[in-house]
């Protein structure tokens, strides 16, 4: 298996990307990465792209590894796949799941790694992200509460912007240049310790796509609030949603159903009972008011396409079930 040196070994970072359909951010990604000397090993695992990036990484970065798998197994199946093969092959210290859109600013792992090891009480630890504008991004994260998963990104958001738990779920109340103690952290570009990796366990592959960074550091952190860190000196450019991009109908119907499993995995099964009605009858408004726009002829293709998208979620919460935790 092919490896890149690393300065010290002790503070040697392994990365993992998960890659679908982003060939040009994936070659771009890569670039930088592999300037990075803090980097030895770099996994890509190709969830079954038509657009060539499995062919591209094979010809242009032959020191990486890449597995080209033929079906997509998700954003936690993916992550896994390169995850078994890491921590089977001599695992550095620390571990890093990227995304394959984003840019690692020069420096960036190497910082994230130096703070990780002088802080040994802290679990993980991500860079501040910013849009491709270069404007901050969003990434600190409290652990949600049940009025966060009624609240946040779904149609209770735009109905009430300003309600309680979206600036305390995403931290708004701290500065967005100072070191923070979070409970998790958007996962776009995001350094654990192996050790814990290998202790509790891989991503729950449940986990269609969304809300599995945020169960898997639950895991990592063993619940306890504050253990990850924010390290805004640490700079990562992220080009968000490039793949779910591609699905948006589906992308809703599968952020529905993370939300509910992670609801069913941290509250349990009464309030995610009551997170399930929530969704319906947010979602059942929604149909309803594209259906009356569509009666009185109002813009008729695009209601009729959101009519499709609402009843997709929901028909997917009536049907909604637990499936079994899948970590390794």
């Amino acid at each position: 298996m092919t490896t890149q040196p690393a300065r010290d070994s002790a503070s040697a970072l392994d990365v993992v990307i998960v890659s679908w359909n982003t060939r040009e951010l994936l070659r771009a990604c890569l670039r930088q990465l592999l300037a990075e000397d803090v980097v030895r090993r770099v996994v890509v695992v190709d969830n079954g792209s038509h657009d060539g990036s499995a062919t591209m990484v094979a010809a242009e970065f032959p020191e990486v590894v890449c597995i080209a798998e033929r079906t997509n197994h998700g954003f936690a199946g993916g992550n896994n796949i390169g995850l078994r093969l890491v921590l089977a092959n001599n695992p550095a210290p620390y571990i890093c799941s990227l995304n394959p859109d984003t840019r690692v600013q020069r420096g960036a792992l190497q910082r994230l790694v130096t703070y990780l090891a002088g802080h040994p009480d802290v679990v993980g630890v991500g860079p501040m992200l910013r849009y491709g504008d270069g404007t901050w991004q969003s990434s600190r994260r409290r652990f949600p509460t049940l009025g966060t998963y009624l609240a946040e990104s779904t149609p209770l958001a735009q109905w009430w912007p300003s309600n309680p738990w979206i600036g305390r779920y995403q931290m708004t109340d701290q500065p967005t240049d100072d070191i923070t103690a979070a409970d998790w952290l958007v996962g776009a570009a995001l350094v654990v310790r192996s050790e814990r990796v290998q202790a509790v366990g891989l991503f729950d592959a449940g986990f269609k796509l969304y809300s599995e960074e945020l169960e898997w550091q639950r895991r990592l952190t063993a619940g306890q609030p504050g253990c990850m860190a924010y390290l805004p000196t640490a700079v990562v450019d992220h080009y968000e949603g490039q793949s779910s991009s591609q699905i948006p109908l589906q992308r809703l119907v599968w952020f529905v159903d993370s939300r509910l499993r992670d609801a069913q995995l941290a509250l349990g099964a009464v309030r995610r009972l009551v997170i399930q009605i929530g969704y319906l009858k947010m979602y059942t408004i929604e149909w309803l008011i594209e259906a009356s726009k569509w009666l009185l002829g109002h813009r008729r293709a695009l209601r009729a396409e959101r009519m499709r998208t609402y009843g997709a979620v929901i028909r997917a919460v009536i049907q909604w079930r637990m499936l079994p935790v899948q970590i390794w």
